[in-house]
């Protein structure tokens, strides 16, 4: 008897010791994973694999919508510079999405002007097309008229804005809440997380030669011409795709273009050149930045015919060819973005394949609540753009689409003038800095439309709301010369 409770002793003396082993490992284990320090955003980018698409995201048919709040790549305090290029994508392929016949985001997104107002189909047709003038200038694009010598005529590029129900409810709330005081203009709400914004460029498809047709995405739009709107074929040249994801009130700015437009600048010859002719780029070569500078006095650019994109996806470049010491470590950036867009482009079938990522730009958000986010939007206006060491921007720091920021790709007149502390993107004209005179801030702001929609509110009509934009934009200018 004595020796079988000894037994039961003894036994229930090694169970008890095996659980509290395993007790003491498991609250050992669960420190050492809460103690451990966050790896640090350069180095997290640097130990990323390849940045490649997904296999969901194919057939482009069925590509579905990224994740973007709770529980998405983004719900984090250590991204990589990845999930960004990723997201870009995988947005742009769901908006492009056919779907009866259109695209997803010419059936579920509203258009609407650069005043926020949603715009009434004119002749029948859904897509209208009257503004022309580029963002931060009076700059029109045209095409080279040699592109189609058939017909040998240039033809003047529009632009569409497109936004979702989330932006579009977000808006009316906040513009009735700032002008009846509710919330003070000095102020850090935030758009929440799936508001979204379109911009998309255009040209009639008569610039483009008939063989060359079949590369673009085509669907017909009333274009306001000579007083009146008239329907046309347009092709699609180009797309910003500006959304929130959780932590990044700031939006991602992502851009995509058409492959075949224009060449970019070669910065190991200083010379960008081309063999043939393109839409934008007139066969032959140029050095000078005249070709992406508008002359005001001439209402032209000037060196007509030879638009090209300065810095390609939007990475800041030195003389001979290197990368520029900027807020993030080179090439990982660029590494990421032309990886993708292989990755992308070998898995399409469809007319997309001919468009590609050029990049896309947020800042780092990384460890920051949502009120830390807000603030630090607010707090740098302006400076949200700063591209040099230490700085917060991230992705393509001098960010442009060739379609839209043809003219404002740099600030400067000579390509030798160019440094990091000049260096232009979205940001330099989107933050938190309002259109009006007292200069009040929040994160809204970032929204050009909004703000613009708040002043329409306010009693401005859009010629003096685009006297602020200039204006805006003169100062800007001003801070980076």
């Amino acid at each position: 008897m004595k020796t079988k409770f000894t037994n039961l002793a003894s036994s229930l003396l090694v169970a008890c010791l095996v659980i509290f082993i395993i007790v003491i490992s498991c609250k050992t284990d669960k420190k050492e994973k809460t103690d451990k320090e966050p790896i640090a955003y350069e180095n997290i980018q640097e130990k990323s694999k390849d940045c490649n698409c997904e296999p969901t995201w194919f057939p482009h048919s069925q590509t579905p919508p990224p994740e973007e709040g709770k529980g998405s790549p983004f719900d984090t305090i250590n991204t990589t510079n990845c999930i960004f290029q990723q997201w870009s994508w995988q947005k742009f392929l769901w908006l492009t999405k056919p779907e009866n016949g259109k695209t997803v985001f010419e059936n579920k997104l509203i258009q609407v002007s650069d005043l926020m107002i949603p715009v009434e189909p004119q002749s029948g047709l859904s897509l209208v097309l009257k503004d022309i003038e580029q963002a931060g200038s009076d700059g029109i694009l045209k095409t080279n008229s040699q592109f189609n010598s058939s017909i040998s005529k240039s033809d003047t590029v529009y632009y569409s804005i497109h936004i979702d129900d989330t932006l579009k409810v977000a808006a009316d709330h906040f513009k009735t809440a700032i002008l009846d005081r509710s919330i003070s203009p000095n102020n850090t709400e935030t758009f929440p997380i799936g508001s979204l914004e379109l911009k998309v460029s255009w040209v009639k498809t008569s610039a483009i030669p008939t063989d060359k047709l079949s590369t673009y995405y085509q669907t017909k739009a009333a274009i306001y011409e000579n007083g009146a709107y008239v329907k046309s074929d347009v092709a699609l040249l180009g797309m910003h795709v500006v959304g929130v994801v959780i932590n990044h009130p700031e939006f991602i700015w992502a851009t995509f273009e058409h492959n075949d437009m224009a060449p970019h600048y070669d910065w190991s010859t200083n010379i960008v050149s081309s063999t043939d002719e393109k839409l934008l780029f007139g066969k032959g070569s140029t050095s000078s930045l005249d070709a992406i500078t508008w002359d005001t006095i001439t209402k032209e650019p000037k060196e007509p015919n030879k638009a090209f994109t300065l810095f390609e996806f939007g990475v800041p470049r030195t003389q001979g060819n290197g990368f520029m010491e900027t807020s993030q470590k080179e090439p990982k950036n660029y590494d990421n973005i032309r990886t993708i867009n292989s990755c992308v482009t070998s898995k399409l079938q469809d007319v997309w394949k001919n468009y590609f990522y050029n990049g896309g730009i947020w800042i780092d958000t990384d460890g920051l609540s949502p009120k830390k986010q807000a603030d630090t939007i607010q707090k740098l206006a302006g400076n949200i753009s700063k591209a040099t060491k230490g700085s917060i921007a991230r992705g393509s720091l001098n960010l442009s689409n060739l379609t839209m920021e043809t003219y404002t790709q740099t600030f400067q007149s000579d390509v030798h003038d160019i440094t990091v502390n000049n260096l232009v993107n979205c940001f330099v004209c989107h933050n938190s800095e309002n259109f009006d005179e007292d200069k009040a801030k929040s994160p809204l702001y970032l929204s050009h439309i909004f703000n613009a929609y708040l002043q329409h509110g306010a009693g401005k009509t859009h010629d003096e709301i685009n006297a602020l934009k200039i204006k805006e934009f003169n100062e800007q200018f001003m801070r980076k010369e």
